[in-house]
C-alpha cells in the first residue's frame, strides 16, 4: 500500500513538473528553467560574479600588456579596521587604490587573486558608452541626435521615431522597461537569460517621450548596443578590443557574454575581467581620454558625459555616475552586487572594489558601503 501511495505521489509530482515546464515554454517563460539551474541550483540567489562560465562569451583580445607601476610605498600601509569590516560584511574580493597612475595598495579576499576573472555587471554600460564615444569619433555613429529607427527600423512604440541615440546612453528613453533583479517574470531577468535578446528588446515599445528625464534602465544600453552593432564593421568585444582594450595594455583577455542567436553582446553588464584592468577606464576617463599622452577618446566627449545629463538627475552622465566627495567630483562605474571603479580626478586617484553583496545604503550617505570604501582609502594615505 505505501509502495503503491509513494509510486502515485512521484506520478502526480513528475506529471506536475512536466505541466509547468510546458506551461513556462507556451508562455514565453521557458528563459526561467536556465536562471534556476544557473543561479539557484549553484547555491546563489541572484546573477553571481562567476556566472558568466554559464553563457556563451566573445573575448576581448589584448596585445602588448602594459603592467600598472608599482608605487615605491606599496602595500607599506595597512588597511584600516573599519575597511576590514566592511569587506567582511560585504564579501570583497579585491580591494585597490591606484595613486598617481601606480598602485598605492592591493588586496584580494576570498581566495580570489589578481588574475581571477569577475563579472562586471553594470559596469558594463560606461564601457559601452566609451565605445558609443569612439563609433562617433570614428563616424560611425552620425550624431548624439541620430533617431535610432536610422539603424534599428523595427523600433516599435508611440515615441519610438523620437527616440535618439542620446536619449539612450543618458537613459531617458521612455521605454517600457521593469528594471526588477529579483522577479522571474520580469524583463531584466528575461534579458539576462533568454537567448534571443535582440527579440525581446524590439518587443517593447518606446511608450514614454524620450528625453524627459532620468531613468534608470538596462533595456536603454542594450538598445544602444543594438545600434552600435548594425554601425560597426566589427563586433562589440572587438570594437572594444581594437580601441581600448589592446592600446590601455590590459594585462588579461577578458570575455563578454552574448547572445549565440543573434550574436549581440549582453551589453547593459557582462565583462569577465579582473580589478586591474577594470581600473584602466577610470584612469582614461580620469585623464579625459588620454592614455599616457596618446589620445584614445575624444576630450569633449568625455568632458559632456561627466556632467550630469539631465539637471534633475546630477548622479549621472553618459553611461557613468557622478558624485561628490569632499567637495571633489568624483566619475565613477558602478555594477550590481557592489562593483566599483572610482575615479577622482582633482588627486588622481583611482579606488577599485569587487564583491559579493554591498549594502543598501544610498551612496551619498557618509555610513554607506561605497562612501567609506573611498574614505577609508584617504584616512590610508593620510589625505
Amino acid at each position: 500500500m505505501v509502495k503503491k501511495t509513494l509510486k502515485w505521489t512521484g506520478t502526480i509530482l513528475l506529471s506536475l513538473l512536466l505541466l509547468t515546464v510546458i506551461g513556462l515554454f507556451m508562455t514565453g517563460h521557458g528563459y526561467i528553467l536556465k536562471a534556476i539551474r544557473v543561479v539557484y541550483m549553484t547555491g546563489h540567489t541572484s546573477a553571481f560574479l562567476g556566472d558568466y562560465s554559464y553563457f556563451n562569451n566573445r573575448t576581448i583580445a589584448i596585445e602588448k600588456p602594459q603592467p600598472w607601476p608599482i608605487s615605491q610605498d606599496y602595500n607599506k600601509v595597512k588597511s584600516t579596521l573599519k575597511l576590514d569590516s566592511l569587506h567582511t560584511a560585504n564579501k570583497s574580493i579585491a580591494y585597490l587604490i591606484i595613486k598617481n597612475d601606480s598602485l598605492w595598495f592591493e588586496e584580494y579576499y576570498d581566495s580570489y587573486n589578481r588574475d581571477s576573472k569577475t563579472n562586471s555587471f553594470s559596469m558594463a554600460k560606461s564601457m559601452v558608452a566609451a565605445a558609443l564615444g569612439k563609433a562617433l569619433e570614428l563616424g560611425y555613429i552620425t550624431s548624439l541626435e541620430d533617431k535610432v529607427k536610422k539603424y534599428l527600423p523595427e523600433l516599435s512604440g508611440q515615441y519610438a521615431d523620437d527616440l535618439t541615440v542620446k536619449d539612450l546612453v543618458t537613459m531617458q528613453s521612455g521605454l517600457k522597461w521593469d528594471e526588477s533583479y529579483n522577479s522571474p517574470f520580469s524583463v531584466t531577468t528575461k534579458a539576462y537569460f533568454y537567448d534571443n535578446l535582440s527579440e525581446t528588446m524590439l518587443q517593447l515599445p518606446i511608450s514614454s517621450a524620450p528625453g524627459q528625464g532620468f531613468k534608470y534602465q538596462s533595456g536603454d544600453t542594450q538598445l544602444l548596443a543594438m545600434v552600435l552593432s548594425e554601425a560597426l564593421p566589427i563586433s562589440l568585444s572587438e570594437f572594444l578590443s581594437t580601441y581600448f582594450w589592446k592600446p590601455m595594455g590590459a594585462e588579461k583577455e577578458a570575455l563578454w557574454q552574448y547572445n549565440a542567436k543573434d550574436g549581440v553582446e549582453k551589453a547593459y553588464c557582462c565583462i569577465a575581467s579582473n580589478a586591474l584592468d577594470f581600473a584602466r577606464f577610470g584612469k582614461l576617463y580620469k585623464d579625459k581620454g588620454t592614455w599616457y599622452g596618446n589620445s584614445l577618446l575624444d576630450s569633449t566627449y568625455i568632458a559632456t558625459s561627466t556632467i550630469p545629463a539631465d539637471p534633475q538627475s546630477p548622479e549621472y552622465g553618459y553611461g557613468w555616475w557622478l558624485g561628490e566627495y569632499r567637495n571633489k567630483n568624483i566619475v565613477y562605474m558602478d555594477g550590481h552586487l557592489g562593483q566599483y571603479v572610482i575615479a577622482i580626478p582633482e588627486d588622481n586617484i583611482i579606488i577599485v572594489r569587487l564583491g559579493h553583496a554591498t549594502d543598501k545604503r544610498k551612496r551619498t550617505n557618509p555610513n554607506s558601503a561605497f562612501y567609506q570604501y573611498i574614505d577609508q582609502a584617504y584616512k590610508m594615505m593620510g589625505i
